[in-house]
């Protein structure tokens, strides 16, 4: 019988949520599925993928070669076990986005990419031109499908599972081209933007990297993660792996605030499938307040101090 694998993604202290939305996307394709959980000193990690309800067996490969998420040591270790599965799955992260292109060319296949809807276990959907228009993606039922799973589209799958733990030694050598040097993240402690079930973003209105120190406060002060537009980006306001958007994280918390963004398209395809869209600008006819929620004309350099000082 055909199964699905999801490939883990963890920080080896902590699963990913983007795992848990992996399965519900699994669960919509109708096979039984599986979870590997590749790294080192694993055991913790391996436990929670296994409490993901509907899951089957979680695969632990254990290996201190695998320690670092090196995609080309991943990859090759996804495909040493991958007969038997006809989908393979990844998170549209950072992480999966860069692993699950190697593991598509090591088996020959062409990825698909993003997949927010299911309609058959060969027939999907995804968004194409800033998610203006939605395809049907097809791939041949002969061949193994590789596909990253669009975050923002799914809903976590529950916990409450028990599946058994297997414990499996690594086949995969460690490679020899490519080695890790170290990850760093312009978010500091804040919660990781994919996963974050608030965002604060600020855009090209708050002037200066020094300003954008209202919108770290405000964050910290509820517990959200911190963003930026393109804009901000490109004006060295913060680094870009804050950047929200098309061409930055797509994300869907339950509140994503944005302070002085326009609201471009490439920005609002990032956060349409966000619980509650907040705007605040000083232009009135700002394009973002077309799809908030809530919406408030004022100067984020007088709205924020004064919203921190009621939440204080």
């Amino acid at each position: 019988m055909s199964k699905t694998l999801i490939i883990a993604e963890h920080d080896a202290h902590e699963l990913n949520p983007s795992t848990a939305k992996c399965a519900s996307c699994a669960a919509a394709i109708g096979q039984d599925y599986d979870v590997v959980v590749l790294g080192s000193g694993i055991d913790n990690i391996a436990g929670q993928a296994a409490a993901i309800d509907g899951v089957g067996t979680v695969h632990a490969i254990d290996a201190e070669h695998l320690a670092s998420p090196l995609a080309a040591n991943h990859a090759a270790e996804v495909c040493a076990m991958a007969e038997g599965y006809s989908h393979i799955l990844g998170p549209s992260t950072t992480f999966g986005k860069d692993l699950m292109p190697r593991i598509a060319a090591l088996l020959g296949v062409n990825q698909v990419s993003d997949i927010a809807a299911v309609t058959g276990p060969h027939d999907f959907k995804r968004p194409i031109y800033a998610g203006n228009a939605i395809v049907d993606v097809q791939p041949p039922q002969e061949v193994a499908v590789v596909a990253t799973v669009r975050v923002a589209s799914w809903p976590s799958a529950a916990d409450g599972g028990d599946a058994a733990i297997e414990a499996r030694a690594a086949n995969a050598t460690p490679c020899g081209h490519t080695r890790y040097v170290s990850l760093q993240s312009g978010g500091g402690e804040r919660p990781d933007l994919q996963s974050a079930n608030r965002v604060i973003s600020g855009g090209r209105a708050l002037a200066s990297e020094e300003n954008f120190e209202l919108i770290y406060k405000l964050a910290d002060l509820i517990g959200a993660g911190a963003g930026a537009s393109r804009a901000a980006v490109d004006a060295g306001y913060v680094p870009n792996d804050l950047q929200v958007g098309q061409t930055g994280k797509i994300i869907a918390p339950d509140l994503y605030v944005a302070f002085g963004i326009s609201g471009a398209i490439q920005h609002i395809t990032g956060i349409k499938d966000a619980g509650t869209i907040v705007a605040v600008n000083k232009d009135a006819d700002a394009p973002i307040f077309e799809i908030a929620d809530i919406g408030l004309v004022g100067d984020l350099f007088t709205v924020i101090p004064e919203m921190m000082q009621l939440l204080e």
